[in-house]
């Protein structure tokens, strides 16, 4: 697509910060390429544009960026390519969706994080001798907190002759929380397809059944030293410290729905064997500040869900393994979330991101 005089000036407008839309712009430019960008770039940085200045150099790299994803061509620009018999038509820019933006924004994400390199480890406290010994099994992303807070006080898990601490809450929390660890794994669906996925085939993901964890563990180290929180606040005298052990909040639904996008596409940039310490150390804490609403069950899956935490609070109960809080805490509960993440809540996420740039963290956290 060779564009149009009219058009190479609105891409001009755009690298020097305008944000006119397409369909208001007046005025020509000359090419500054063999090719018009697609109108997912153009789009893209007029948004970016909309927040704030944007620097030469990002600008440039937004109107060069590959939107990935479907092996699809970049979406021409109305009026300034002419239309097709097949393959995707010439569009508006700002009738371009924000997945099909998210496909753009999503590669350059990828590339930041990849170029920023996986970090150095955190220089481990030394444990200390005297700890309460204990493995800390159950939702990922409860164990992973606790764990990193635990090594952070001397306390880390092991050492051997251990209690078993197999830490859970409502099974809706749970099943988000098993989602989201895979969002900043290797990728995976939607979490309304996820979610659904799970009740076809009537079976939770692994972490997220307690009693089956429990079980597993009561075979290896006999039952009397199994023990089932879903209390936080009794986490301390179990762990042996006098401070409460605090635990994460539910994490905006933007945040997992974008882990998930960019773990599609870092594999372009970044070798297989660093992928996941990418996604964990580097991307993630960059979204460490997002608000919003976290995902909550969908609707059509209540009621199995429901069910699902039922049968494992009789399992619980009937094992006689020391409970502690209420085996009613399994059940999903109706909070403030949202049964699907939003594309442009994603996408505003995202736009932030880029615009801050490569990441600056340093030092790895224990993951699970």
């Amino acid at each position: 697509m060779s564009g149009t005089p009219r058009a190479w000036g609105w891409v001009h407008h755009l690298r020097d910060g305008g944000t006119t839309p397409w369909a208001d712009w007046v005025g020509d430019g000359d090419p500054l390429r063999p090719g018009l960008p697609g109108a997912q770039q153009l789009e893209l940085l007029r948004r970016l544009n909309r927040s704030g200045p944007v620097s030469p150099v990002l600008a440039d790299r937004v109107l060069g960026a590959s939107a990935v994803g479907r092996g699809q061509p970049d979406l021409e620009l109305v009026g300034a390519a002419a239309e097709v018999a097949f393959g995707p038509r010439p569009v508006d820019p700002p009738d371009v969706s924000a997945d099909e933006l998210l496909r753009v924004v999503t590669a350059l994400l990828a590339e930041d994080v990849a170029a920023a390199g996986v970090p150095r480890p955190r220089r481990r406290r030394r444990a200390r001798p005297w700890r309460v010994r204990y493995q800390l099994v159950g939702d990922p992303e409860l164990v992973n907190a606790v764990r990193v807070e635990m090594a952070a006080r001397g306390r880390p898990p092991g050492g051997g002759d251990e209690i078993v601490v197999v830490l859970g809450t409502d099974l809706g929390r749970m099943l988000a929380d098993a989602w989201t660890a895979r969002c900043f794994y290797s990728g995976v669906r939607s979490w309304e397809a996820w979610v659904r996925r799970q009740a076809r085939h009537d079976r939770l993901p692994p972490r997220t059944d307690l009693a089956e964890i429990a079980e597993e563990w009561a075979h290896r180290v006999g039952p009397d030293r199994v023990h089932v929180v879903l209390d936080a606040s009794e986490l301390p005298a179990l762990l042996g410290v006098r401070r409460r052990v605090k635990l994460p909040a539910a994490p905006a639904a933007a945040v997992p729905d974008l882990g998930r996008r960019v773990a599609a596409a870092i594999g372009l940039y970044a070798p297989t064997d660093q992928t996941t310490a990418l996604l964990r150390h580097r991307l993630r804490p960059m979204l460490s500040d997002a608000g919003g609403p976290s995902v909550g069950v969908p609707e059509a899956q209540l009621g199995w869900v429901t069910g699902q935490a039922e049968r494992m609070g009789e399992a619980i109960r009937d094992a006689g393994y020391a409970v502690h809080g209420r085996v009613e805490a399994l059940l999903p509960t109706r909070r403030d979330a949202v049964t699907a993440p939003s594309a442009g809540a994603t996408l505003d996420l995202a736009l932030r991101v880029l615009r801050r740039g490569s990441p600056t963290t340093t030092g790895n956290e224990e993951e699970t």
